[in-house]
């Protein structure tokens, strides 16, 4: 790590989140000095439970490390970059989820707050930032946004002052967490799906239904009572008698939600049993409920997918007609949370800066991306930048090829009047010039580009 001059004027950070970690961590290995802000404990959110620094709030997944995949990539970009949190922190506190990079969220959060702590180029600040009046009136003042889909009111307000921009907002999901020792072992089986696992053992725990619980369980879900909206525009709309008023991501839909769409949308989402088989009759399920690891100990685990905005009560009684789970305790209830984030197209540049105030950064879910893994991504590359500008340099932006560079490219290049977050996938990656036809191999071509394209840049001389 490069030397950090006493006198170096430091970079704020605002959110000790995914993304305000990994960009703090890139500015002290650049030989800058960070700020960053943290308002919890002293503020706390919807949805967050300690005040440790990285926390994850809702799945406890990184997804896929299967080869050349679009999640896989933008890891390996990411490692490639020398990323705290994807390439240091997470392959220490990992517990099994076949293919998937699952952490122990307690001991990835710890480990993320012991690393960043005792850094002395990092100095943390347990505040709330609600101005933002420094950075907009004093060009020499840096600071990267990092505050997270659950931004205070306040600092949301001032940002949408600073921009000119309404907010824009959707709602947001987490999945139920269960006591190991409430599932019956009995019903549920262990198995990964089609046999995938990294090491060759069963992952996940299955809960498998039959078409009569399947239809029972269906028939509750749809008529449970639902927590109402605690946004003030979605509570008049509904008191007028709308429904489905909540604008949720497409890509992380409640249960109940789904199930609205028609009978069988649980069936081919995430209760498909595809790729399973119940030991006890030697044949698929109907549908299935898979349980994924919390923790390192295998003391509790998570319902895939089962994110829901019933009531607490409701939820016990309607969880508990899972095969397996009918003595279920439930450690964490399924909620529903607010998401903030900015019209990125409209604001940023490619290195993430506002156009208007360049010495002012986004990055994490409020500069417009879904996900644990592309929110770090977001504040590597922030932090890279804020560095580069505190020193005085130039930085050059991701190369399109990479999955880094399309994200940032789909952050502030999309259509901004009908823009919506997104996840990494390989949509937003340039298309081949000759794609071979078969998809794996395509696939597998398009990660190789990547790979040599994002080897080329950071070969190239800094400017």
């Amino acid at each position: 790590m490069a030397s950090t001059p006493d006198n170096a004027r430091p970079i704020h950070i605002i959110g000790g989140g995914l993304a305000g970690c990994e960009a703090a961590w890139q500015i002290a290995r650049a030989g800058g000095r960070a700020i960053l802000y943290e308002m919890r404990p002293a503020k706390s959110t919807q949805a967050h439970k300690t005040d440790q620094l990285a926390e994850l709030v809702c799945s406890n997944s990184l997804k896929s490390e299967q080869e050349n995949t679009a999640p896989w990539l933008l890891k390996e970009e990411l490692r490639k970059l020398g990323s705290l949190l994807i390439g240091t922190i997470a392959p220490q506190t990992r517990v099994p989820a076949g293919h998937a990079l699952t952490v122990d969220r307690d001991l990835f959060a710890a480990e993320v707050s012991r690393v960043i702590e005792a850094e002395p180029a990092i100095e943390i600040r347990r505040e709330e930032i609600t101005s933002l009046d420094e950075f907009k009136y004093d060009p020499r003042a840096i600071c990267i946004i990092a505050s997270g889909p659950l931004t205070s009111n306040a600092l949301a307000q001032d940002i949408a002052r600073l921009t000119g921009s309404e907010r824009l907002y959707f709602y947001d999901s987490i999945s139920p967490i269960v006591d190991a020792e409430s599932i019956d072992l009995s019903v549920a089986f262990r198995a990964s799906r089609y046999g995938k696992s990294l090491d060759g053992t069963d992952d996940y725990l299955n809960c498998p239904f039959d078409k009569p619980q399947y239809e029972a369980f269906l028939d509750a879900l749809l008529a449970a009572e639902s927590v109402p909206a605690h946004i003030e525009e979605d509570a008049a709309l509904q008191a007028d008698g709308g429904k489905d008023t909540a604008r949720f991501f497409e890509a992380c839909l409640p249960i109940e939600e789904i199930a609205r769409r028609g009978r069988d949308t649980l069936r081919f989402g995430p209760m498909k049993p595809m790729g399973l088989t119940d030991p006890r009759t030697g044949r698929r399920p109907y549908a299935v409920v898979q349980l994924r690891m919390e923790n390192a100990r295998a003391g509790s685990y998570n319902l895939v997918g089962f994110q829901n905005h019933m009531r607490f009560g409701e939820q016990q009684r309607v969880l508990r007609m899972i095969p397996g789970l009918e003595r279920a305790e439930i450690l964490r209830y399924g909620q529903v949370h607010r998401n903030t984030y900015i019209n990125g197209p409209a604001l940023l540049t490619a290195k993430l800066q506002l156009r208007e105030y360049p010495n002012i950064f986004f990055a994490g879910q409020i500069s417009g991306v879904e996900g644990y893994v592309e929110s770090i991504a977001t504040g590597l590359v922030a932090g890279r930048a804020a560095a580069a500008l505190a020193a005085g340099a130039e930085v050059e932006a991701f190369p399109r090829q990479t999955a880094i560079g399309s994200l940032c490219a789909y952050v502030t290049g999309a259509d901004p009047a009908n823009y919506q977050p997104a996840n990494i996938t390989f949509d937003l990656l340039p298309k081949l010039e000759n794609p071979p036809r078969d998809k794996k191999v395509r696939q597998t071509e398009v990660c190789r580009r990547a790979i040599e394209a994002l080897d080329s840049y950071l070969l190239a001389p800094v400017p």
